[in-house]
């Protein structure tokens, strides 16, 4: 006697791309802009570290590529150290 027993598939969540890139905070309309380095991202957030310690605020944009009008506006979710968990706002 053979008993099929079906498995029910549970949705995961996107795997996250592990990678060193460097991208760059901006605030104040693009005024300031500091270095940092994008650890690891997924599409709802990403991980970032920054060589020096530095305030980071609560809101800023993120591009990957210097001086490129198309930013990720993104929001500090954690912070340990200079490491610093984003969420990709709408």
């Amino acid at each position: 006697m053979t008993v099929l027993e079906y498995r029910a598939k549970v949705p995961r969540e996107p795997r996250r791309q592990l990678r060193k890139q460097p991208a760059w905070m901006t605030v104040d309309n693009g005024m300031t802009k500091r270095e940092c380095f994008v650890l690891d991202v997924s599409p709802g957030g990403a991980r970032i570290a920054t060589d020096d310690a530095m305030d980071v605020r609560d809101t800023f944009e993120l591009a990957l590529v210097p001086d490129h009008p198309k930013r990720e506006l993104c929001e500090v979710v954690w912070r340990r150290g200079k490491t610093y968990g984003i969420k990709f706002l709408p």
